[in-house]
């Protein structure tokens, strides 16, 4: 029991937690901004989609860059490969996602929305690493 509450603390940092609270914020800004421009503006689907997928990947950017990992990048070319490297990861778990998504509803014999799930996990867990190691810039 002892070690597993060590496991535990070893896991569950400031950084985790705060990543686990803007992530969860950003998945209501993606939901929020759709609902928004969806049902209430009456735009397209798609269009309100699109839109609201960019703003939760911007409002990610910035939580993650300064409450989450406390990037010390300062000078303006450093912010901008910073930025390039975020969506650069975005894009790579967006496209792990489809493939893994396609390959679990043609090939693995559970529900679509498990898989749907399975699949999340590790894009949420690819981001967190590729946002730590490979984004944002730490001293």
């Amino acid at each position: 029991m002892e070690k597993l509450k060590e496991l535990i603390k070893k896991v569950l940092t400031k950084e985790v937690i705060f990543y686990v609270v803007f992530g969860i914020l950003t998945t209501l800004v993606n939901i929020g901004s759709f609902y928004i421009m969806n049902s209430i503006l009456h735009w397209e689907e798609n269009t309100s989609n699109l839109i609201a997928i960019i703003i939760a990947v911007l409002f990610a950017y910035f939580t993650n860059k300064d409450l989450v990992f406390h990037s010390t990048a300062e000078e303006f070319g450093e912010k901008v490969v910073e930025f390039c490297k975020f969506i650069l990861g975005r894009l790579f778990t967006m496209a792990v996602e489809y493939i893994g998504c396609n390959l679990l509803f043609k090939f693995a014999p559970i529900p679509a929305i498990i898989s749907k799930c399975i699949v999340t996990v590790i894009v949420i867990i690819l981001n967190f690493f590729i946002s730590k190691f490979f984004a944002f810039k730490q001293k």
